[in-house]
């Protein structure tokens, strides 16, 4: 799987955030709002939640636009660069946006709660390119609605294909439908990966990409 459309997607979504385009046209010109940007991503206070392959590769591209990067997970990271957190909810309240990456387990399911909305904060963004379930969706629509919460970025949900309508008509919530990967290029990555795992088994070599059952 081609991991860098994951992260260049999130990109696409923190960088329009920062933006306030009026889609309204006047006789075939774009009428702008003076306000057209909102805040600057450099500088952004940045908390990651899952520093592996995808979380880490989000840090670096941020790091990159000058955000201070700091990281829940399970455990410390020896070698990574970046500060971790132990607590998600002291991550949530020292972030100006707050990047959901890590897998949904019994253990991470609802973990962005509305105790952690209100840490983000009324100039906090959610950005989730994880799981849906992560997120308990109904308090972070009431949490979008009573401006508990910034604002999102979302390209997952709980009950996929379904989304939240009342999502639809917030100017601050970008919404995209799950399609991150859906590119030639990724799709070539996985059939390279198959392919190499099958040629490794079948000539007696460790694979590729072995799954711990």
């Amino acid at each position: 799987m081609e991991l860098h459309i994951i992260h260049y997607h999130f990109l696409i979504i923190i960088l329009y955030r920062s933006c306030k385009i009026s889609n309204n046209t006047n006789m075939g010109r774009i009428q702008f709002n003076r306000s057209l940007v909102q805040w600057q991503v450099s500088g952004k206070r940045v908390g990651i939640v899952g520093l592996g392959n995808i979380g880490s590769r989000v840090a670096r591209r941020l790091a990159a636009f000058g955000c201070a990067i700091s990281y829940h997970s399970r455990s410390p990271k020896p070698s990574s660069p970046y500060t971790f957190v132990p607590s998600l909810l002291d991550l949530a309240a020292g972030s100006d946006v707050l990047v959901l990456c890590c897998a949904l387990t019994e253990e991470t399911k609802r973990m962005v709660n509305r105790e952690v909305m209100e840490s983000l904060g009324k100039e906090g963004v959610l950005v989730n390119v994880g799981r849906g379930g992560l997120v308990d969706e109904p308090e972070l629509v009431r949490c979008l609605q009573e401006g508990v919460l910034g604002g999102a970025g979302l390209d997952v949900f709980e009950n996929e294909p379904a989304v939240p309508p009342e999502l639809f008509g917030m100017d601050n919530v970008v919404l995209s439908d799950h399609r991150a990967v859906t590119t030639p290029e990724s799709f070539r990555g996985v059939l390279e990966v198959v392919t190499a795992n099958l040629d490794a088994f079948f000539s007696g070599r460790p694979l590729v990409s072995p799954v711990q059952l």
